[in-house]
């Protein structure tokens, strides 16, 4: 029997699926399932998931929310409800967004997760389970440290360069997305290019840089690229700690029979010339994203399309229980 590329990639890295479809997600059975507002939004205007939708706006309007409030509300605790049922078919972590909006403010970050810790907790479900989402925001990872120091797991996500992720390991985050698929992008349009080789890609080769650095310091937060475009991304950091991939490339991964080889392991990283693991405070972390026309305007961009699908999924949910109606009679 001839071995699929994704049941071989298994053997190597830890799949996790990027996706609110429940479906998708028993299909391919991954250890651990990654979801954004973007995602959560997709999954909204499913009418399967309608019920899931009703009982969310049912739970808010009986904790006696009212008008913005409520839509928010019911906003977190249909995230939290996605979660729920993901958990179900899954024996890992979910890993769930605090609202991108508050990327820039510690203290609000740090509260909003623990109301999403909260509303797991009265579904009944393992603190150890959840990986708290947050953009690598100089703010956002001090709400990490934080909310590590409390034994509250985070991943942080919207992670573009090396100064995040020395970021990150100072204030011990238990996972880091470092983003590949919007790096090559950013690049080919930046750089007028077509296409780069998978041994090029510098989406593939940050991740790679990264992956290299904190095993070089012996960094015990795990690695977990994210943002793919194709599976020749995905193959390129075989070995990588977790992978977490959009259902589309999963199933194009169950159907390729290529060879895969581990192109990236502990056993073969340099103990040569490590690059120096350097303390970054605010000012200097600032001025390392402001240097980095990339990460710079990556990190916004993703921030303010997170924002933006939340706004998305606020007008549906108004629009499907006539909020507006209400407010303006």
């Amino acid at each position: 029997m001839t071995l699929t590329a994704l049941n071989q990639l298994k053997k190597l890295t830890t799949i996790v699926a990027d996706s609110s479809d429940l479906a998708a997600i028993e299909k391919f059975r991954p250890l651990d399932a990654t979801t954004n507002p973007s995602l959560i939004t997709a999954a909204a205007n499913q009418a399967e998931n309608l019920e899931l939708i009703q009982s969310a706006f049912a739970q808010a309007r009986n904790e006696k929310y009212e008008d913005d409030e409520l839509i928010e509300r019911t906003i977190d605790i249909l995230t939290v409800k996605f979660g729920v049922e993901i958990l179900k078919l899954i024996d890992g972590r979910v890993s769930t967004e605090v609202d991108a909006a508050l990327s820039y403010d510690t203290e609000a970050t740090v509260a909003k997760a623990k109301e999403l810790l909260a509303l797991y907790k009265a579904y009944g479900v393992d603190q150890n389970r959840i990986l708290i989402k947050i953009a690598s925001t100089w703010e956002g990872i001090q709400a990490a440290r934080i909310l590590e120091a409390e034994g509250i797991h985070c991943n942080l996500t919207l992670l573009f360069g090396l100064h995040q992720a020395q970021a990150c390991a100072d204030a011990k985050v238990t996972l880091i997305s470092p983003f590949v698929g919007r790096i090559l992008d950013w690049y080919k349009k930046a750089e007028n290019v077509d296409a780069y080789p998978i041994d090029k890609d510098p989406g593939v080769l940050s991740v790679k840089q990264i992956y290299h650095f904190y095993k070089q310091h012996n960094i015990k937060t795990e690695i977990m690229g994210a943002s793919f475009r194709s599976i020749d991304q995905v193959l390129g950091l075989a070995g990588c700690d977790l992978l977490t991939v959009a259902p589309n490339l999963l199933a194009e991964l169950d159907q390729d029979t290529r060879i895969v080889k581990a192109q990236l392991s502990e056993n073969q990283v340099s103990e040569n010339n490590p690059q120096d693991l350097v303390a970054l405070n605010k000012e200097s972390f600032k001025q390392a994203i402001e240097h980095d026309l990339m990460s710079s305007q990556l990190l916004q961009g993703g921030i303010d399309g997170f924002i933006k699908a939340r706004e998305q999924l606020n007008s549906l949910l108004r629009q499907s229980f006539g909020i507006d109606a209400e407010i303006k009679a």
